[in-house]
């Protein structure tokens, strides 16, 4: 799956369409995919015919040359390439997608790579895409469906009307590689990987915060709740008392 960034302002304006504009906040969020899933999920795509060629990629004002990005193929599109021929093209795309959809590319000259040497550029994209990734207000991961879904609710203060469905046979799942294919792709996508360990890491690290604050809120709430019990029943033996002093002096009235 490729990252999508989102804004809580049209989710917002779907569920309140008379908001008034200055009420809107807006966050960006995305989703990540296991890298070798992803992966292989955009090769059936790109299989079945699905081309990017109306995306501009524009950088710093402008779209890349066709020098800075030859295509991968000719013709229409791409639809029937092996997977052999999807991983032998150095400019496909899918190589570390996340990774550059998520970091700065006009930090490294956008498409020209000549503009710095490629272990530096690389290192200056995934410390972008880390930065990037730890400044979003939420991210979530497609192979933790239901962490995810109360990682959202939790965020934003919303509640989906149905709970997420963890799908672990896809189209990707399907495609059966040998112990090589995977080392090639996760070499492909070295920089994904990296980024996606961070994520994961991150991502449990605010799941476990987010359940830790809930389990706090909840037992503050018991701790309220018993002292207004508490307090109830004081009050209620405090009025009983009072209730049996009056008895009995009035009934001293009586008897003389």
């Amino acid at each position: 799956m490729v990252p999508v960034a989102l804004c809580i302002r049209e989710l917002r304006l779907l569920l309140h369409p008379f908001l008034e504009y200055s009420t809107w906040n807006f966050y960006y969020i995305t989703i990540l995919r296991d890298p070798v899933s992803r992966y292989l999920s955009e090769w059936r795509h790109v299989q079945r015919g699905a081309t990017w060629k109306a995306s501009l990629h524009v950088c710093d004002g402008r779209s890349p040359t066709t020098e800075e990005l030859p295509s991968c193929y000719t013709g229409d599109d791409w639809s029937g390439c092996s997977l052999k021929e999807f991983m032998d093209c150095p400019y496909n795309l899918a190589n570390n997608r996340q990774v550059r959809m998520l970091s700065d590319l006009s930090l490294v000259g956008c498409y020209n790579l000549s503009v710095m040497p490629e272990e530096q550029r690389n290192k200056v994209l995934l410390d972008s895409a880390k930065e990037n990734l730890k400044r979003m207000a939420f991210f979530g991961l497609t192979e933790f469906q239901r962490k995810t879904q109360y990682l959202f609710e939790k965020t934003f203060n919303m509640n989906f009307i149905a709970p997420f469905t963890q799908y672990n046979s896809t189209r990707a799942s399907s495609v059966e590689i040998d112990e090589q294919t995977q080392k090639h792709i996760e070499t492909l996508n070295f920089l994904d990987m990296e980024l996606y360990d961070y994520a994961k890491d991150l991502f449990l690290q605010r799941y476990q915060y987010m359940r830790q604050k809930e389990h706090q809120e909840a037992r503050r709430k018991r701790q309220e709740q018993r002292k207004m019990l508490k307090a109830k029943q004081a009050h209620n033996k405090e009025q009983s008392d009072d209730n049996a002093t009056t008895d009995y002096i009035g009934n001293v009235e009586r008897w003389r």
